[in-house]
């Protein structure tokens, strides 16, 4: 029996680079460029047929930066050379990540043909304010404008990202933007807290530092975003995602979950055949690699040797997943969803007992009101969510 495989395909261009993103993306970038690294990145997938007949693809996300950026036969030579190199499952979830800014209706149209099935939309705001503050080259009705065109060109499963925390935010620009995006009905719903991060143009704009709101403000508005995403019939599945009834996000619950997945492209990540692995973050250098390994299998078929000779160039970090880490990795990725963990499964993949394990640790919590637990599940209270960092780094052994 194959087993399943969920795919992640990192695009690294945008029109503009925001202020708090820290993500590996780049602007400037001209269409020469971009055909370059689209033909590294397809190469790269080729370089999988050796294992590829053992996996059956469930899922596929194609992220960045921003996709929607590459014209739309670029994306359809990514797609026509996984489904060359990969078997498909008949209903596989396969998500495109698209900025309102960049989106167009015949390459939504030409997306959904050939096999795009969820699109993943990037407002964070519907405050024009809070948008300029954030870098962000689009405005409402850009954004509604795209989900429109993404309705009418087919898409049924669209996500709607929105932020929390945006300097000079208040609770009332927060939930009216809820609300619109509620009015909207879209399948999903991500809602993230703003976080600072260290090198971005934001981290060292003292004047937006000074507008960002307290933390009893940020508390607020994220009890806000249950009460309001819950009256409109959202789930809560995870810490900061929502969706309608069968339509949680595929691909993140691998993650979630422990699944196996290959990352294709610069600075992406895998876990794969027992092992996880970082891809190099330098371009120029992985467009390199990618020419080199073409001219050696130009010389030799052996398919399988070159895999292991370009992957030890081609990743920046690597190591093995020894089950200590295994069992971190399953605690504190799957406490993030709303049903937590399941002990028998706990038991089915390390061969312990939870409580021989975290026993302590989940006692505490559960005395304390953070965690309950269940004749087969361990899982965050609505108290442990709202304070969840601070718990699961208590499941790191040693």
């Amino acid at each position: 029996m194959k087993k399943a495989l969920s795919i992640y395909v990192h695009i690294p261009f945008c029109m503009k680079k925001c202020a708090y993103c820290d993500f590996l993306s780049m602007a400037g970038t001209t269409v020469g460029e971009r055909m370059q690294y689209v033909t590294a990145l397809c190469r790269e997938i080729q370089m999988y047929r050796p294992f590829a007949d053992r996996y059956t693809v469930r899922t596929v996300f194609i992220g960045g930066g921003t996709p929607t950026v590459l014209d739309e036969s670029m994306i359809e030579v990514i797609m026509n050379t996984l489904r060359a190199t990969f078997s498909f499952e008949r209903f596989p979830e396969i998500t495109i990540e698209a900025n309102p800014g960049t989106m167009k209706y015949a390459d939504l149209v030409a997306f959904h043909e050939m096999g795009i099935n969820r699109i993943s939309i990037g407002l964070q705001s519907a405050d024009i304010v809070c948008l300029e503050r954030l870098g962000r080259i689009h405005n409402y009705e850009q954004f509604r404008e795209g989900y429109d065109m993404a309705c009418r060109a087919g898409f049924r499963n669209i996500n709607v990202d929105v932020m929390s925390g945006i300097p000079g935010q208040d609770i009332h620009s927060f939930v009216d933007t809820l609300t619109r995006v509620t009015e909207m009905n879209p399948q999903h719903i991500s809602v993230y807290s703003l976080q600072v991060e260290e090198g971005t143009p934001l981290s060292e704009d003292e004047e937006l530092l000074n507008m960002l709101p307290g933390e009893a403000q940020d508390r607020a508005m994220y009890a806000m975003t249950k009460r309001v995403l819950g009256s409109a019939g959202y789930n809560r599945y995870e810490i900061s995602n929502y969706a309608k009834e069968g339509y949680d996000c595929r691909h993140n619950m691998v993650y979630w979950t422990g699944g196996e997945y290959i990352g294709f492209g610069i600075g992406a990540a895998s876990l794969f055949k027992g092992e996880r692995f970082t891809n190099i973050r330098d371009i120029r250098t992985y467009v390199e690699l990618m020419e080199d390994a073409q001219e050696a299998l130009a010389v030799s078929d052996d398919r399988l040797r070159l895999y292991e000779e370009v992957s030890k160039r081609l990743r920046l970090e690597s190591s093995t997943q020894y089950i200590e880490t295994r069992m971190e990795e399953f605690m504190f990725l799957g406490l993030r969803l709303t049903r937590g963990v399941r002990c028998s499964e706990f038991r089915q993949r390390f061969n312990r007992d939870i409580y021989e394990v975290y026993g302590s640790v989940i006692h505490k919590y559960e005395k304390d009101g953070f965690l309950e637990t269940g004749s087969d599940f361990v899982r965050l209270t609505d108290r442990g969510i709202d304070v969840s960092n601070y718990i699961l780094a208590d499941f790191l052994l040693g």
